[in-house]
């Protein structure tokens, strides 16, 4: 059974719809080893998902489960940014 459930919304074939996909892979690969479960959506072959989540850009990552459902947009080439996003990792407090 896995951990995280993330569904990822692209449009088409594009350079930044495989980018995203090779960085999300690459992101579950080093941070979830094989605690997830992900699944990509192409909004031009199933545009009722995209409706149904109510996407507005792509590429947008989904983290279905756990709860609470976090979204982040863009291709995912910053990883800091994807983690604290999803809320896969904690911001440390600064010290003074």
């Amino acid at each position: 059974m896995s951990s995280y459930t993330l569904r990822l919304y692209v449009t088409g074939k594009t350079p930044r719809s495989e980018q995203a996909i090779a960085n999300l892979r690459r992101i579950c690969k080093e941070q979830l080893q094989s605690e997830y479960e992900m699944s990509v959506i192409d909004v031009l072959e199933r545009p009722e998902l995209a409706d149904d989540e109510r996407i507005l850009a792509t590429p947008t990552l989904i983290k279905a489960l756990p709860l609470p459902i976090r979204r982040v947009i863009g291709d995912l080439s910053d990883v800091e940014k994807v983690l604290l996003g999803l809320d896969l990792r904690r911001i440390e407090p600064v010290e003074n």
